[in-house]
């Protein structure tokens, strides 16, 4: 039996629904006790949030395609010294207004307090996403490959880095099989409260002396 290969693509405006439903179907846990807005509502607020925040020069989002669908799909971000903090307006109150101010709100603390702040030469893994019907069949580690092509192409990043649940130990061990290290573990009782997760793993990829793409 023939399977289709898996391609990555860099992300377009064609794929932010595809991409948004994608989204909520991997961290729905974390959004819906929160917000409580069923997955069509989520999705419609990831898709706003796409189209308004398209890749910039200090991010960049990878699509993994498999038979026209989307599969799954990983975003760096970096800092460099010589680049200037970019300001992020939130997008027109107007394509929110039917999920209701509440509602909106609530959405917005759980974005701020999953948004790392990024320090001077990290590049970080902000969200991973494989959907289910399709983990276990490598879209996880091309994605990651891909991510580690991009970071090595930047020698001023020193590090690449991204944040672990303590529950997902699947995910832990492919990112220890690829070179990362815990560095610090975060327990936090308003993760707890917002998004049912205690603690969470920084983990860390230092370059080596000598490494490049």
């Amino acid at each position: 039996m023939h399977v289709s290969p898996i391609t990555l693509e860099p992300m377009q405006a064609k794929y932010n629904q595809p991409v948004s439903r994608l989204l909520v179907e991997s961290f729905r846990n974390k959004f819906q006790p929160l917000t409580k807005m069923s997955d069509s509502e989520l999705a419609r607020c990831f898709e706003i949030l796409l189209h308004h925040f398209p890749d910039e020069p200090t991010s960049k989002r990878a699509v993994a395609v498999q038979n026209g669908e989307v599969v799954g799909t990983l975003s760096l971000k970096w800092k460099t010294a010589e680049e200037t903090k970019q300001e992020n307006l939130f997008p027109p109150w107007d394509e929110f207004k039917t999920f209701g101010k509440w509602q909106l709100l609530k959405l917005t603390i759980g974005l701020y307090f999953l948004t790392h702040q990024l320090k001077v030469g990290e590049c970080y893994i902000a969200d991973v996403a494989v959907h289910p019907l399709h983990q276990g069949k490598g879209v996880g580690k091309l994605l990651m490959q891909w991510a580690l092509n991009e970071w090595q192409d930047r020698p001023q990043l020193d590090q690449l880095s991204l944040h672990v649940s303590g529950k997902n130990q699947r995910a832990k061990q492919l990112y220890e099989q690829l070179s990362f290290c815990t560095q610090t573990r975060q327990q936090s009782l308003t993760s707890l409260l917002l998004f049912k997760e205690y603690e969470w793993e920084y983990m860390v990829r230092q370059r080596e002396a000598g490494e490049s793409a």
